[in-house]
């Protein structure tokens, strides 16, 4: 167990920030997750556009990494291109 007030500050921080950061994973992921079972191009193309800001969003604060936010939405573009077609 900690001794030091500083130290103990710091788990309850690590402890908040890794239940946020979870949980915004996750809800990005469900998000990703419908967007790929989506089958209307109109309705899939403005859903993108709002999980691609959620996805850079959650690189910029370091939940995920920058190259996996790029690579998602490479792929969910293509999977709504796809559609347009």
């Amino acid at each position: 167990m900690a001794n030091h007030k500083s130290s103990i500050k710091r788990i309850r921080q690590t402890e908040s920030r890794r239940l946020r950061n979870r949980y915004y994973a996750k809800t990005a992921r469900n998000a990703v997750r419908n967007l790929r079972k989506m089958t209307d191009a109109t309705a899939a193309a403005e859903v993108l556009v709002k999980v691609t800001k959620m996805l850079d969003k959650l690189a910029a604060k370091k939940t995920i990494s920058k190259n996996k936010a790029s690579n998602l939405k490479s792929k969910l573009a293509l999977h709504v291109n796809k559609l347009s077609k």
